[in-house]
C-alpha cells in the first residue's frame, strides 16, 4: 500500500510539474494596486501603481476626462517609476471610476478609483496595535491595506448622542479583502461587530475616544488587500448611503431601455398575511422585502389570452435578495376563494453555461444571469389574479434597503448585451480567470464574446460593431444568430499597426418591429486575475469603458490569415477551400494545431489540423455536412497553441549595446591606467609622487569601468534569462473570413 502511495505521489508531482511549466496567456499589463484607491473632488495628489508587466508606462487614464494625470518627478527633473500626480476635477461626477495605465505592452486592464466629497487620507504607518491606532476625523476616509495575520486599529473621538455611520469598501472597488468592522471603547473591548461586508450604524453612547478595527475575514492580507475606511456623521433619520461600488456582470442587463420615474407605484402596508394592494396592469411598483419573511402580494383583473412580461430588480440593484413571483387565478363562489397557480417566475438564466470552478474550464467565469425575475404571463381565465412577489432568503434577514422593482407590462421585445475576454479549454486545463485587456499585439486577433439577455420574447438576429478603434485596428463582429445567445467579436490588429489607443463604442444592433435598435455591449473583466479558479473563486464585474490599444513593441506569436481578402463563393450544398496563410514568429510545441470555426451557419464544422510548420494549410467547409443556407457569412478558425515565447526580448539588444559601450569605456581605462602605472616607474624622483597619485587615480578609474562591466554582464545574462523561450499556451485566432452562399440553380 505504501508504495502505491509512493507512486501515485511521483505520478502527481510529476503532472503538476508539467502544468506549471506551461504559462496559459500571453504576458498582459494588469494593474493591480493605486495607492491611495480615490480622491476628494477637486484634489490633487499622488498616486503610487502595482502590478504586473507595468515597464515602459507613457500614461494614467480614467474612465471620466475630469481626472487627469502626469508622471511624477524627483528633484533631478527625472520620472519616477510607476508613480503619478492625479488631478480631480472640482465637476468630476462622484462615483466609481476605471484608472488604465499604457504600459509597453498596450493598455493595462482597470482598477477602481473613487471620487468623492469628503477629505482623504493615507495611513502611512503601522497601526496594528491599539497603541499605535491612527487618529481619523469624524467625516473622513482613509485609505489602506491590511496585512497578513493583522489587524488595523483607528480612533476618533465622537459625543454622545451622535449617530455615525461607519462603512469599509473593498469588494466593489475590487480588493480582495473580505472586510471584518468592529467599533470598540478607547481600551479595546468590541461594541459593535459588521462581519459580512456591511456598514456599522453606531450611536455614540458617551463622549470620549472610540477605536475601531479592521482585518480580513480569514486574516488574509497584502497589497491587494486594500480598503477605504469611512467615517461619516448622519441625522437620525437619515438613510444609511454606502460607498460607491463597481457593478457586477449581471446588472448588464437592468435597467430595461427607456425605463423613467413617471407612474411608479409605491408599495402599500399592508399587503400580506391575506391583505393584498389592488393594481391596475400595467404597473411599476416599487417596495421592500421587509420584515423579515415578507410577501407582498398584489391583485389585478385580466382576460384570458392577455399576454404579460413580469420583471423584477432587486439584486440587479445591488441588494443581496433572490426574488421568486408566484401569480395565481381567484375563483370566488359566495365568501370562498378557490387558488388556481397559473406561473411561477424565478432567476434569469445565464445564456451561456458558466464555469463550475471545476479541475479544467467548462465555461466562462462570467454570469450576465441574475437571480431576479424576468418571464412570461399567460392568463388563462378571466378574473381577478393575485401575484406574490417575495425573497426566498427573506426569512433570514429583516432589512429595509432590500428593496424591488416590480414592472409587469405588455410586451417590449428588447435585449441587452455583455461580452468579455474569450477564455477557453486549452492543454492540462485552463482554470485561470485572468484580466484580458484588449492590449494587442501586431497581427494578432482577440476574440471576445458576446451573449444576450433577450427580453419579451425578441428572438432576431444581432449584429455587432465596434468603433472608435485605434490605427490599423479593425474589428469584426460575428452576428448572435436568430434565437440563439451567443456571438463573437473578432478585434484584429495589423503587423504594423503604430502603438496607440483609443475609448472604443460597442454596440449590438437589430430590427424589432421595423425599427433599427442599438444598444451598448457592456465589457466585463475580472478584478483581480485568478491563476486558479479551483482555490480561489473569480470575481468579475463590469468596466466603465473599453479601452484598445496597441503596444507596438512586439508581434503575435502566429498570425493566420485567409489568402487574400476576397469573398470567398461557394454554391449551396458544395465543399469550400479556405487558403490559409501562416506567419509564424517563434518556435510551436508540436507540429500541428487543431482548429474550430467560429460564426453562424458554420460553427458545427469539426476538428481540422493546421501544420504549423507549414506556411500554407487548406480549411475545407462542407456545405452539404453544414446545411448552410444561401447568404453571406462571416467565420473565423481558431484553437490553443503552445508557444515558444521570448518576454522583453528587445532587452537583450539594449543589454548587449549597453555592454559594448562599458567594455570599450573599461578597455580605456585599462589602458590609461597601464600607462600611467608605466610613467610612474620611469619618473624622475621630482615627478614621481605626482605620477604616482594619477597611476592611482587611473588604477581605480579601471576598477570602476570593470565593475561597470560585470554589472552590464549581469543585466545581459538577466535578459537572456527573462527572455529564454517559456511555454505559453494562447488562443490563436484567424483574421475574419468573408464568405457567400450562392443558391443552387434551379
Amino acid at each position: 500500500m505504501k508504495q502505491l502511495v509512493f507512486i501515485l505521489s511521483v505520478l502527481t508531482a510529476c503532472f503538476l510539474s508539467s502544468v506549471m511549466a506551461q504559462s496559459v496567456c500571453l504576458p498582459a499589463p494588469r494593474l493591480l494596486t493605486t495607492t491611495p484607491m480615490g480622491a476628494q473632488v477637486g484634489q490633487t495628489l499622488e498616486v503610487v501603481l502595482t502590478g504586473d508587466n507595468l515597464d515602459g508606462a507613457t500614461s494614467l487614464t480614467f474612465s471620466h476626462a475630469g481626472i487627469t494625470a502626469v508622471p511624477q518627478k524627483d528633484d533631478q527633473g527625472n520620472e519616477v517609476s510607476n508613480t503619478w500626480v492625479v488631478s480631480v476635477a472640482k465637476d468630476c461626477p462622484l462615483g466609481v471610476h476605471d484608472a488604465h495605465v499604457m504600459t509597453r505592452l498596450g493598455m493595462s486592464s482597470a482598477r477602481a478609483f473613487t471620487v468623492g466629497s469628503l477629505p482623504e487620507v493615507t495611513r502611512t504607518a503601522a497601526n496594528t496595535t491599539l497603541d499605535k491606532a491612527m487618529p481619523l476625523q469624524l467625516n473622513s476616509i482613509c485609505n489602506a491595506s491590511v496585512s497578513s495575520r493583522q489587524v488595523d486599529f483607528y480612533s476618533f473621538e465622537a459625543s454622545k448622542g451622535q449617530r455615525l455611520i461607519l462603512d469599509c469598501a473593498a469588494k466593489g472597488i475590487d480588493s480582495r479583502l473580505k472586510p471584518v468592522l468592529v467599533v470598540a471603547d478607547a481600551n479595546g473591548a468590541d461594541l459593535q461587530v459588521e462581519r459580512r461586508g456591511g456598514a456599522i450604524d453606531f450611536k455614540v453612547p458617551a463622549t470620549g475616544r472610540y477605536t475601531v478595527k479592521v482585518n480580513d475575514l480569514t486574516y488574509n492580507g497584502g497589497a491587494t488587500y486594500f480598503y477605504r475606511l469611512a467615517i461619516r456623521e448622519v441625522g437620525m433619520d437619515a438613510p444609511v448611503i454606502r460607498h460607491p461600488s463597481t457593478s457586477p456582470v449581471h446588472r448588464a442587463s437592468w435597467p430595461p431601455a427607456g425605463l423613467t420615474e413617471e407612474g411608479v407605484t409605491a408599495e402599500t402596508e399592508p399587503n400580506q398575511n391575506g391583505s393584498v394592494q389592488s393594481v391596475s396592469l400595467p404597473c411599476d411598483i416599487r417596495g421592500s422585502f421587509f420584515p423579515a419573511a415578507d410577501v407582498d402580494t398584489y391583485e389585478f383583473v385580466a382576460k384570458k389570452g392577455e399576454v404579460w412580461w413580469v420583471e423584477v430588480a432587486s439584486e440587479r440593484l445591488g441588494r443581496p435578495t433572490d426574488p421568486s413571483v408566484v401569480i395565481q387565478h381567484v375563483a370566488k363562489e359566495n365568501e370562498n376563494e378557490t387558488l388556481t397557480d397559473v406561473v411561477e417566475l424565478n432567476d434569469i438564466p445565464s445564456p451561456v453555461r458558466t464555469s463550475s470552478n471545476g479541475y479544467s474550464y467548462d465555461g466562462p467565469p462570467y454570469n450576465i444571469g441574475s437571480s431576479d425575475v424576468l418571464g412570461k404571463l399567460e392568463i388563462k381565465a378571466d378574473g381577478v389574479h393575485r401575484l406574490h412577489v417575495r425573497d426566498l432568503f427573506g426569512g433570514t434577514r429583516s432589512d429595509p434597503r432590500n428593496v424591488y422593482r416590480l414592472i409587469v407590462r405588455k410586451a417590449q421585445p428588447d435585449f441587452a448585451l455583455a461580452g468579455w475576454a474569450m477564455h477557453m479549454g486549452l492543454r492540462n486545463g485552463d482554470r485561470n480567470a485572468l484580466s484580458k485587456p484588449i492590449a494587442l499585439r501586431g497581427g494578432a486577433t482577440m476574440p471576445i464574446e458576446v451573449v444576450v439577455i433577450r427580453r419579451d420574447g425578441f428572438t432576431g438576429e444581432i449584429n455587432l460593431q465596434m468603433s472608435n478603434l485605434p490605427d490599423g485596428v479593425t474589428a469584426t463582429g460575428l452576428k448572435i444568430p436568430a434565437g440563439k445567445s451567443v456571438g463573437t467579436m473578432l478585434i484584429t490588429a495589423d503587423q504594423n499597426a503604430p502603438r496607440g489607443f483609443t475609448s472604443a463604442q460597442f454596440t449590438g444592433t437589430a430590427m424589432i418591429n421595423g425599427t433599427e435598435v442599438v444598444r451598448e455591449c457592456r465589457l466585463a473583466s475580472m478584478a483581480w486575475p485568478v491563476p486558479n479558479a479551483k482555490s480561489e473563486i473569480p470575481a468579475p464585474r463590469l468596466m466603465a469603458d473599453i479601452p484598445v490599444s496597441v503596444g507596438g513593441q512586439e508581434f503575435a506569436p502566429l498570425s493566420i490569415a485567409a489568402a487574400g481578402d476576397e469573398v470567398f463563393e461557394v454554391t449551396e450544398g458544395e465543399s469550400l477551400t479556405v487558403p490559409l496563410v501562416n506567419v509564424r514568429r517563434c518556435e510551436f510545441q508540436g507540429a500541428t494545431m487543431s482548429l474550430r470555426t467560429f460564426g453562424d451557419g458554420f460553427a458545427g464544422n469539426g476538428l481540422f489540423d493546421l501544420s504549423l510548420d507549414s506556411e500554407t494549410n487548406d480549411a475545407v467547409l462542407n456545405l452539404a455536412t453544414l446545411k448552410t443556407k444561401p447568404g453571406d457569412y462571416t467565420i473565423a478558425f481558431y484553437g490553443g497553441g503552445v508557444a515558444k515565447y521570448q518576454h522583453r526580448r528587445h532587452e537583450i539588444a539594449t543589454a548587449e549595446s549597453q555592454l559594448a559601450v562599458v567594455k570599450q569605456k573599461a578597455e580605456a581605462a585599462a589602458t590609461a591606467a597601464d600607462q600611467a602605472k608605466k610613467a610612474a616607474a620611469a619618473a624622475t624622483d621630482e615627478a614621481k609622487a605626482e605620477l604616482e597619485r594619477s597611476a592611482k587615480d587611473a588604477e581605480q578609474q579601471k576598477k570602476a569601468a570593470d565593475a561597470q562591466v560585470k554589472e552590464a554582464e549581469e543585466q545581459l545574462r538577466a535578459a537572456n534569462r527573462t527572455a529564454a523561450p517559456k511555454d505559453i499556451v494562447d488562443i490563436i485566432v484567424t483574421r475574419p473570413i468573408r464568405i457567400r452562399v450562392n443558391a443552387k440553380a434551379k
